[in-house]
């Protein structure tokens, strides 16, 4: 079994070799498999080895890429909507048809689970096939005129060039996000996709050839930022720009798109709170908790990290949870039996090590984890952990740790637990579990994220919009909103 797995692992090492080898930079419409930029390797995090090598771009491919670009939107806005509509149908016809290329390349460069890869592919087919249909229903409105025989119609134009900037950890599902709802609106856009995950956006942006898109309406660039974002955030024909990323770094992007104005949305980090009342149903809330947490190897925006559970239920929750965290299976996630893969890179494990062994050294308790997975020669693998004994100020509690760690602590009232909750810069998503509606409703309207979870953490759909208030961004990715973020209004007057 194992040595038909590694088998498996050489052969799709080589298929990824050779796909960077045939796609790379995508400009005015074609593939160029190198760039001037040279070539950089793109590494898996399960053995450490090069997966192949990328074209890079420099500062000429990105100016080549934003001319084509502006060209692109002259002739994809002046299609119609139904055109638009049945080209991103198109897309996710073909983008179903490789679905196993595509979910295989998520986990060949970020080492999750192919199930969960499987699910993010499909999402992101998702994003396309819903906004097709948006793409028809984007709708003006006629006011009445104070002038006589007069009346203003409020018009929907596509704001010009776009520029995507995804993170590694969804590289499908963010991409997706970002072109289905721009093209739907008739944007020519520019993806940035991560340099540690560039191949799972090329097997995208090579599904999209199959819309007929006019050249130059979708670009793909991999490279350093001073030769994709700085030229990007430099141009006055890019209107918007959509960033997932860290708060960091949507700071600076923010204060770069102001010198050209640019339209910004931003899906930035996360320290999701997790409530567990008295009331709550014990099992349910383990039976989804421990495998969201541990998604991705904890690396997801919208997972809990701080897990405020009432003293009635503390022992319990902790004995289950970690009880079911041990259980979980680590390794490659190309192997069909693992439940959890590595982290992306080696600074990631480091600081994952580092922010562990802070909180231990500060009195929290360790209850499973809490180190490098032992079992592996190589690989960035580090063992769902879970913390007791944690304090609010805690560096593993305070701030958005992005690993497998579940740090826990408990509480007596619910207006100790909404007000802990409430501590945090961040605001992306928050949960709770309770069986009364009444709790269920102040938690929702007292907890401040942009999305709350109620006994669920199904937050992330296609028609559903999705993102943050606060430190964790602006802007919305999905439902009827998504696309209204690459739309600008027109007033006109008409007299007759």
């Amino acid at each position: 079994m194992i040595a038909a797995l590694s088998a498996w692992r050489v052969s799709c090492c080589f298929q990824d070799a050779q796909m960077y080898r045939d796609y790379g930079l995508f400009i005015d419409g074609a593939w160029h498999s190198t760039g001037g930029g040279g070539l950089t390797p793109v590494f898996s995090p399960v053995t450490e080895r090069a997966l192949g090598e990328v074209a890079c771009a420099n500062g000429e491919d990105t100016r080549d890429a934003l001319e084509s670009a502006q060209r692109g939107f002259r002739s994809w806005k002046a299609k119609s909507a139904f055109e638009r509509a049945d080209a991103l149908h198109r897309i996710a016809d073909e983008m179903l048809r490789r679905k196993d290329e595509g979910a295989r390349m998520i986990s060949s460069e970020t080492g999750k689970p192919l199930a969960q890869s499987e699910r993010e592919w499909a999402l992101a087919v998702d994003q396309f096939r819903w906004h097709a249909e948006e793409a028809r229903r984007i709708y003006g409105r006629v006011i009445e005129s104070r002038v006589p025989s007069g009346r203003f119609e409020v018009l929907h134009e596509p704001v010009g060039v776009a520029a995507a900037f995804t993170a590694w950890n969804f590289p499908a599902a963010l991409v997706a996000r970002k072109v289905a709802p721009a093209l739907a609106a008739g944007c020519s856009i520019v993806v940035r996709p991560s340099s540690q995950t560039p191949g799972t956006a090329m097997v995208m942006v090579d599904c999209m050839r199959a819309g007929n898109l006019p050249t130059g309406a979708v670009s793909l660039l991999v490279g350093p930022t001073e030769a994709t974002y700085t030229p990007i955030m430099a141009s006055k024909v890019v209107r918007k720009v959509s960033l997932t990323g860290s708060t960091r770094v949507g700071q600076q992007m923010i204060r770069d798109a102001a010198d050209t104005v640019k339209t910004v949305s931003m899906e930035l980090g996360g320290n999701a709170p997790l409530i567990v009342f008295d009331d709550a149903d014990l099992e349910t809330a383990l039976g989804v908790a421990v495998p969201t947490k541990y998604a991705n190897a904890g690396q997801v925006c919208v997972t809990p990290d701080r897990f405020f559970i009432h003293e009635s239920l503390h022992d319990k929750f902790v004995e289950g949870f970690v009880s079911r965290a041990k259980l979980l299976k680590l390794g490659d996630g190309l192997d069909a039996s693992v439940q959890m893969g590595p982290l992306i890179n080696g600074k990631r494990l480091s600081d994952i090590e580092a922010v562990v062994a802070e909180a231990e050294r500060q009195g929290a308790t360790i209850a499973a984890g809490g180190r490098r997975a032992a079992t592996f020669n190589a690989g960035h693998f580090f063992e769902p952990t879970v913390l007791t004994n944690v304090s609010d100020d805690m560096a593993v509690f305070a701030e958005e740790n992005f690993g497998p760690v579940a740090a826990i602590t408990s509480f007596s009232s619910d207006d100790e637990a909404l007000q802990r909750a409430n501590t945090s810069d961040m605001g992306l998503s928050a949960y709770a579990f309770t069986q009364s509606p009444k709790r269920a409703r102040r938690a929702v309207a007292e907890l401040k994220a942009g999305m709350v979870g109620i006994n669920s953490f199904a937050l992330a759909a296609s028609e559903a919009p999705f993102g943050g208030t606060n430190f964790s961004g602006m802007g919305r990715e999905g439902g009827i909103e998504s696309i209204k973020d690459y739309l600008d209004t027109k007033l006109a007057q008409v007299v007759f």
